[in-house]
């Protein structure tokens, strides 16, 4: 099978789909598969798993997108699939130029993302969903009219699974594959300062660290350790300096994921204090090494982290409220030690063997898509894999 990945971010960006893409490409490639991979970027990337052909941020964005999808097309056009991770409607010409099934990964919605960054609306999902009109209506159909074309649309989590199933997509054809684990065996605990927190994501408005910060002031002797880059970041540092705790919260940047897992594992607790989430790669990799998470409990986050058994959860935009679950943790061995030994144990499922050999089935369905009956799952799919004979 010949797989054409397109993507707006790749390492060295940090975030999500940075992650997932070429740990799914890399899967693909040892399965004999082929992947050519077309991206945005800033620069040169660090990972080639497989041909990497990148569109130049610097350009203007009318003009970048519509080279995404004129080369994305081209490659598709000798290709069986198109599986995208965002730049949908860039996707949904590629796919239909080339004439080849697209299948969509899905981590949040990509109308309310636009609008946000618009500056078009300044409320949460949920609210979104229920919004309207004008350009806010406009996005959205374009959005939907892009995702209507994927033979499926591949979410991982129930609760964006739940949205999405709102905007009038076909929703058997809409399918829950939550992000895996990272393999650990080899990850060593960072040295880190006693009590140190760690963030590990890109810093936008979602993630909301202000209330982290906010709360850390409420914790004497307590420290912050910021892994990520992002839009936020100078933001970030001057309220850290003004909330007089400059000193305890430190901005490492952007990291090599073996250094992000070190330091989550050598962490007191990983922080995600965001305002809305779906299923979070941060805190996947935290319970992966064996440290609690703290986080809010919002959108997707309460599927992978449960309050009690491997991490804690909080209302969002609640200092106090963050601040008292990090006041446990430094105060109470105890406990900290009970979560973190519920924390692997609790994500032991989501291999990326397992989790990706999902994606491989649903791209190898997509592609034989004529054999099935419209919203009928392949027999891959029911069986949780396929058949060497299902394999072109």
């Amino acid at each position: 099978m010949r797989v054409v990945l397109l993507t707006g971010i790749w390492p060295p960006d940090v975030g999500g789909p940075a992650t997932h893409g070429p740990e799914l490409a890399r899967h693909l490639v040892e399965r004999g598969h082929e992947v050519h991979v077309v991206t945005m970027a800033d620069g040169e990337v660090t990972e080639r798993p497989c041909p990497v052909q990148t569109v130049s941020r610097s350009l203007p964005f009318p003009l970048r997108y519509s080279l995404v999808a004129t080369r994305g097309a081209h490659a598709a056009r000798r290709a069986d699939v198109v599986y995208a991770t965002a730049t949908y409607a860039a996707a949904a010409a590629a796919a239909a130029l080339a004439r080849r099934p697209l299948v969509a990964k899905l981590v949040s919605d990509p109308a309310y993302e636009r609008a946000q960054r618009f500056g078009l609306f300044d409320g949460s999902l949920e609210e979104f969903a229920a919004a309207g009109g004008g350009r806010l209506g406009a996005l959205k159909r374009a959005r939907t009219r892009a995702l209507a074309q994927a033979r499926w649309v591949v979410v991982p989590s129930e609760y964006l699974a739940k949205i999405a199933r709102g905007w009038g997509l076909d929703a058997d054809r809409i399918v829950v594959v939550p992000n895996p684990a990272p393999s650990v065996e080899a990850v060593l605990a960072s040295p880190l300062e006693p009590n140190t927190f760690v963030f590990a994501g890109r810093l936008t408005r979602q993630k909301a660290l202000g209330t982290a910060i906010d709360a850390l002031a409420l914790v004497p002797g307590a420290r912050l350790l910021v892994i990520g880059d992002g839009p936020e970041r100078a933001a970030l540092e001057r309220h850290a300096s003004e909330s007089g705790v400059n000193g305890r919260v430190a901005f490492a940047g952007a990291l090599p994921r073996a250094d992000v897992l070190s330091a989550l594992a050598g962490a007191q607790a990983a922080v995600l204090s965001s305002d809305w989430e779906n299923f979070p790669h941060g805190a996947v990799e935290a319970l992966a090494v064996g440290t609690p998470v703290v986080a809010t409990a919002v959108g997707g986050v309460p599927e992978i982290v449960r309050d009690g058994v491997n991490g804690l959860l909080v209302p969002p935009g609640d200092p106090a409220s963050l601040a008292r679950a990090l006041r446990l943790l430094v105060e109470d061995d105890a406990a900290r030690e009970r979560l973190a030994a519920g924390a692997a144990p609790s994500v032991a499922g989501l291999t990326t063997t397992e989790v990706y050999g999902q994606l491989e089935a649903l791209l190898v369905s997509a592609k034989n898509a004529a054999h099935f009956p419209r919203g009928e799952l392949a027999p891959s799919l029911r069986s949780g894999g396929y058949r060497e004979e299902e394999r072109p």
